[in-house]
């Protein structure tokens, strides 16, 4: 009597197709990384003169160190960084930059709205992964359920900070005489800097 095939994933213990799972999660989220610091660090130089500017610089230093953290973390899950994803979602951004923006050649006032568009899906798409991993830490000793707390309240931060700066990049580009940025949103970024939950969110064990 024949014996039936078995694929590589049924032959493997339940613990092993957990591991490889979170191994290929895991390097997804940190080639999306990759991609989100090479955007987010674009759109700072560009918009350096801007009143835009300082809060893009000040997110591309975060955003920075949280791809750190989730390197991190990766270590302490004995998660490999596979450097081909990586190296995949680089090449990923620098395509999606010839997406039409209304001119064939340089940038327009569309630029500034579809990359912040996207810049706020890459961080609402890294609170997801915080949030998953935060339901790990409840069971695996390698994770600090507070400092993965800190990392997803800074990326909820991060989110609104975003959604601010696009609602004003759709106001210049689509309606006349759209009121500038107000002070208030930058004294209000402010004083979410000095908060607590501002603080540098590193990921320690």
């Amino acid at each position: 009597m024949e014996t039936p095939f078995q694929s590589p994933e049924s032959r493997s213990s339940p613990a092993a197709t957990r591991q490889r799972l979170l191994t290929v999660y895991l390097n997804d989220h940190l080639a999306g990384a990759g991609s989100g610091v090479c955007l987010v660090r674009r759109m700072a130089r560009t918009q350096r003169d801007t009143p835009a500017g300082p809060l893009l610089a000040e997110l591309a230093g975060e955003i920075t160190e949280d791809r750190e953290s989730l390197r991190e973390i990766m270590t302490a899950l004995d998660v490999p960084a596979r450097w081909s994803r990586v190296a995949m979602g680089r090449l990923a951004e620098k395509a999606a930059r010839v997406k039409l923006n209304g001119r064939l050649m340089g940038r327009s006032p569309l630029s500034d709205v579809l990359e912040l568009e996207a810049m706020r899906l890459g961080v609402e798409g890294k609170a997801s992964l915080w949030r998953s991993l935060g339901t790990l830490a409840e069971t695996s000793a390698p994770l600090d359920p507070a400092a993965v707390g800190r990392l997803l309240d800074r990326a909820e931060r991060q989110a609104v900070v975003l959604e601010r700066l696009r609602v004003n990049a759709v106001g210049r580009t689509f309606t006349a005489g759209a009121p500038a940025p107000a002070r208030a949103g930058r004294d209000r970024a402010r004083r979410t800097a000095r908060h607590p939950l501002a603080r540098k969110a590193r990921w320690a064990p």
